[in-house]
């Protein structure tokens, strides 16, 4: 009985720090502007890019920055998957081309984009091989 309930409460842990990932830029935005939240906008090759799948690892995985997220920012991940078995839908993928072409214009990967919840660009960086609450303190900076 003990293991039964440890192992379900695992799992309730695990559920409560899932991703919230967006899956449409303009609600994204619509509900940035409703919560009074800023945009973090991540430019990704999920299945290419070895930077963006550590940063996925270390950072958008970790509980400090779902729990941080949450908070803070509407996210959106705009992935450009190479692999056949990971292609996305025509619509995402053509979603995602216009906002490659409005703020990664040099195809860059990854590129992390603050938006205000109006879509201005407030700051972007890269890749940085530091923490996930070092990764944070980071974004939190082009706030101020």
């Amino acid at each position: 009985m003990k293991k039964s309930l440890l192992i379900l409460f695992l799992f309730i842990g695990t559920l409560g720090y899932s991703q919230n990932w967006r899956l449409n830029f303009e609600e994204a935005k619509a509900e940035a502007v409703k919560e009074n939240k800023n945009i973090l906008l991540v430019f990704s090759g999920s299945d290419w890019c070895a930077p963006c799948i550590k940063l996925e690892k270390i950072v958008w995985k970790s509980e400090a920055f779902q729990i941080e997220s949450e908070k803070k920012w509407i996210v959106y991940k705009a992935d450009f998957p190479k692999k056949k078995a990971n292609q996305l839908s025509a619509e995402l993928t053509e979603s995602n081309k216009k906002l490659a072409e409005k703020y990664n214009k040099n195809g860059s990967f990854p590129l992390v984009v603050l938006l205000d919840k109006t879509g201005k660009i407030i700051g972007m960086t890269g890749f940085k091989n530091v923490s996930a609450p070092d990764y944070i303190k980071l974004i939190h900076s082009f706030e101020k």
